[in-house]
């Protein structure tokens, strides 16, 4: 944290979030806001531990209970004339798309920039490998993307000059490598303001009220944004060509980490194809990209997952260069994160070198180990009771995203299917009604918080009757243990169950299941041949959230 905060120029080693809360504080972030999601977490922890360092003296900041709110309330300081960041990983946009387009379409008075983190290879994902880029053309949102931690701090600095200059937000498209690479990081100069933040809210219908016919006007008004801020890409140094000293014909288009694996590819087999990265993935830079792909008879696009950058580039030689041979995918898969090895191979295949990619010469034998809950996890108890109570071959087993999607694992092998959050309850609802099956939905506290309660109104609305278990560990955990509104030392006054009954559920029980095994048990088999929804509430605290 120290490091952050350091008002000195220098260098610090960061990691690629650090370093955009450091891009951040920077450029005088008055507002963030975030719902904690792997790769973005640090982000939202960052600046919960900063702000309650200041007390809340210059900086706003909130966790929100979804990625939805997040986006709206940063909106809100964005149109009060307050300097906002909004973060989340890729399946958060998602949530937050309804609120994102006319946010788009309105424009910002503070200046705003949103940080999308994406997870190649699902590291810590389970739904997809959710590719953000396309949301560019969707939007029509400028999207730069950042290689390394000293761009995610310059990049972040940019994005405020640029939404400022443009009246627009601006999304920063990160990826797990870049969010957590660490490397030694220039910092700026920094002030730190001990005033509170107090915005303004000036009323402009014909900013604020996307509302046809004036909503197609502001159409028109984002498409001219758009083409300035082309040409701004056009000189930015976000995009710049690396030139070789020979006549090459053979170029690299690349962006984001793939540009640092194309620099270790041409350092390994001596080559100097140049190369154009490009930080602007929308707008692209058409005139610098059709310039650097004129006079070349191949180009070897380096990107990670689904081919945007290299449909892009076919369209463009069309106009420039209409022999060129652009080749991306068929050499480079689209499955997975970017590996060193497959552009080591691309880059050896058209230089004419030869690569084998190296083998594991120790022939030691591991045995396989899932994941597993922690040893003390209160939600064993959850299981036990569970497989106690019921005949697993007879019940449907509904899970979701959090530390419980690990009851899909042997040897608990209670969990039939998995989607996003919130699923749970809504696929379960369904399955319900088409079969009748008894069916079991396990759902996270701060899931229940982030998209489960809309999903129970709906179970109670069409009377339907699946048994609903909500784990209420009392944080966050999967993520970083970040607080929500029912979490340990909260005083919110919030109750799960006071929620689940309001909605409707007329069977509703909270038992600790690590003291009230027996009880827990009763219950399940009670609620489970009920008519109607029911609901138990499963508390006990994580114990290392206990700890603290």
């Amino acid at each position: 944290m120290q490091e952050l905060l350091d008002k000195n120029p220098g260098r610090k080693i960061l990691l690629g979030n650090e370093a955009i809360c450091r891009g951040a504080l920077e450029s005088g972030v008055q507002f963030v806001s975030t719902y904690p999601g792997t790769p973005a977490s640090e982000i939202g922890n960052i600046f919960f531990d900063l702000t309650r360092e200041r007390n809340g003296k210059g900086l706003y900041f909130e966790f929100s209970t979804n990625e939805k709110v997040a986006m709206e309330a940063g909106m809100g300081a964005s149109f009060s004339g307050l300097k906002t960041l909004i973060a989340m990983k890729n399946f958060g946009l998602n949530v937050c798309i309804d609120s994102l387009l006319p946010f788009v379409y309105a424009g910002t008075k503070g200046p705003t920039v949103i940080i999308v983190a994406d997870d190649p290879s699902c590291h810590s994902s389970a739904q997809s490998e959710e590719n953000t880029r396309p949301i560019a053309f969707l939007a029509h949102i400028p999207i730069l993307e950042p290689s390394d931690p000293q761009e995610c701090k310059d990049f972040v600095k940019l994005g405020f000059k640029i939404s400022e200059q443009f009246k627009i937000p601006i999304i920063i498209r990160t990826t797990t490598r870049v969010a957590h690479q660490k490397m030694p990081v220039v910092l700026d100069k920094m002030e730190r303001s001990n005033e509170k933040i107090v915005g303004r809210f000036v009323k402009n219908p014909r900013q604020f009220i996307t509302l046809p016919p004036r909503v197609l006007e502001m159409k028109k008004e984002l498409l001219e944004k758009i083409v300035k801020i082309k040409s701004f890409s056009e000189k930015s140094s976000l995009n710049k060509i690396e030139k070789s000293s020979g006549p090459y014909k053979i170029g690299i288009i690349t962006s984001g980490i793939s540009y640092l694996y194309t620099k270790e590819a041409l350092a390994e087999f001596n080559v100097s194809f140049p190369v154009l990265k490009l930080g602007f993935f929308y707008p692209l830079p058409e005139l610098k990209i059709k310039k650097f792909i004129k006079g070349l008879k191949k180009v070897l696009i380096v990107e990670e997952l689904e081919p945007f950058l290299e449909q892009e580039v076919e369209r463009l030689a069309k106009e420039s260069n209409c022999k060129l041979e652009v080749i991306g995918k068929k050499m480079i898969t689209e499955i997975g994160e970017m590996r060193p090895e497959f552009v080591f191979s691309a880059v050896a295949k058209l230089s004419g070198e030869k690569y084998s990619q190296p083998k594991n010469t120790l022939q030691i034998s591991i045995p396989k180990r899932l994941p597993q809950l922690c040893p003390g996890c209160p939600y064993w108890s959850v299981i036990s009771a569970v497989k106690k109570a019921v005949n697993p071959e007879e019940v449907i087993f509904g899970g979701e995203i959090g530390c419980y999607m690990l009851f899909g694992n042997p040897p608990v092998n209670m969990q039939d299917y998995l989607f996003c959050m919130g699923s749970s309850m809504g696929i379960g609802h369904g399955i319900k009604k088409a079969t009748g099956q008894k069916l079991i939905a396990f759902i996270g506290d701060s899931s229940f918080f982030h998209s489960g309660i809309p999903a129970l109104i709906n179970t109670v609305f069409n009377k339907s009757n699946p048994l609903i278990i909500i784990l209420n560990n009392e944080t966050t955990a999967m993520t970083g243990h970040q607080p929500h509104p029912v979490s340990v030392g909260s005083d919110t006054g919030i109750k799960i169950e006071n929620i689940v009954r309001a909605c409707g559920v007329k069977n509703a029980k909270t038992i600790d299941p690590t003291t009230n095994q027996e009880e827990m048990i009763e219950t399940i088999k009670d609620f489970l041949s009920k008519d109607d929804v029911s609901v138990i509430i499963a508390n006990h605290p994580c114990k290392f959230v206990a700890k603290k």
